[in-house]
Parts: C-alpha cells; sequence; structure tokens
C-alpha cells in the first residue's frame, strides 16, 4: 500500500512539472545527453529535477518559481538549505569526500557550478572549491546573519543558497567555496 502512494505521488510530481515546466531545458548535443542520463540513473533525485541537459555556463535567464513550485520539485532537505538558506552538518554531505572525477551542478536548476578540478579537502566538513566553474555562474551576496558578516554564494540562475566563501583557501585564489553537498548534483566524466 506505500508503495502505491509513493507511485502515486512521483506520477503527481511529474505531472505537475509537465504542467508547470522546469525551466532547466535546452538543446544540447548527443553526448551531453548521455552523459547527464547516466549520472541521473546513479544518483536517485526527485523524478522533477533529474538533468536532461547540461548547463555549463549561466546564460543570464533566471528561472523563477513559486514557494510551492519548489517544494514541489524539491526534497524537504533540499528545500530547507536551497531556498531557506540552511546548511547541512558539517561531515554529512555525500560529496565532501568525493574524490570522483566530474562536475557539481546545481540541485534545483542543473546549472554547473564547480568543477572536481578545483576541489580540495579543506577538513571543514562541506565541499571545498577554490573558484566556481564560471564567474558567471554564481553570484556572492555580504551576508550579516547569526551576528557575523560572510559572503553568501548562490546559484545564478536559480537563486538558491549553495553555501558561503571565505579567503582561507589554496592558492591560485585564496579562495574557499564551502558548498552544502545538498546544494549540488555531482555529474562524473570520464578522466582526460
Amino acid at each position: 500500500m506505500l508503495m502505491r502512494h509513493k507511485i502515486v505521488f512521483a506520477l503527481l510530481l511529474l505531472a505537475v512539472s509537465a504542467l508547470v515546466g522546469t525551466g532547466c531545458r535546452t538543446e544540447v548535443s548527443t553526448d551531453q545527453t548521455e552523459q547527464t542520463s547516466i549520472a541521473a540513473a546513479s544518483s536517485p533525485a526527485p523524478a522533477a529535477i533529474i538533468p536532461t541537459a547540461v548547463d555549463n555556463e549561466f546564460d543570464g535567464n533566471r528561472i523563477e518559481k513559486t514557494e510551492e513550485e519548489w517544494r514541489a520539485i524539491l526534497t524537504p532537505e533540499q528545500y530547507h538549505i536551497l531556498r531557506e538558506d540552511g546548511t547541512e552538518r558539517a561531515f554529512s554531505g555525500e560529496y565532501d569526500g568525493n574524490k570522483e572525477v566530474g562536475n557539481y551542478h546545481c540541485a534545483a536548476c542543473n546549472l554547473k557550478l564547480f568543477s572536481s578540478k578545483t576541489k580540495f579537502d579543506s577538513g571543514t566538513g562541506w565541499p571545498s572549491f577554490y573558484e566556481p566553474a564560471s564567474a558567471k555562474n554564481v553570484v556572492e551576496n555580504e551576508d550579516r546573519s547569526y551576528g557575523m558578516v560572510r559572503v553568501e554564494v548562490e546559484c545564478a540562475r536559480c537563486g538558491s543558497h549553495l553555501g558561503h566563501v571565505f579567503d582561507d583557501g589554496p592558492k591560485p585564489t585564496g579562495l574557499r567555496y564551502c558548498i552544502n553537498s545538498v546544494s549540488l548534483k555531482f555529474v562524473g566524466t570520464t578522466p582526460e
């Protein structure tokens, strides 16, 4: 009985996403679609946000959704972190220790955010990168919450909260983009 409810719920999510659109669909070459399909098959995600395209650089077209639409396509944990500026517990995220070759995309809209080439072990318990895949793909905002002054990092396309950037990272940038695993979707690639 529980399984039947899960199937009905999944079908409803698909129907809603078809009606409202995800805003993430673009035309891509066959090799990009194959690469994303492999990643989607290996990592479970709500049906409405399984990527169908690899989006490498923000084109200036923002995705705007109501909070109800975001709740329909994100898990409760993703919604809390991406839409309510939450933070996952240190050392709890699936990508902190990930050493696979590939790219990290926005879990909400699939925009490519970071590469494994710039990932490093910061010892903080969150995936850390010394630069984004493209400066166009992230937005940095002053964050004065919790009595601190920090720099928040958001996805440029959908405005989802990703984490924070600090100036204690390695060369060549000296930056540490400290990102919540829940904000990311890893897409593995073949080593060059």
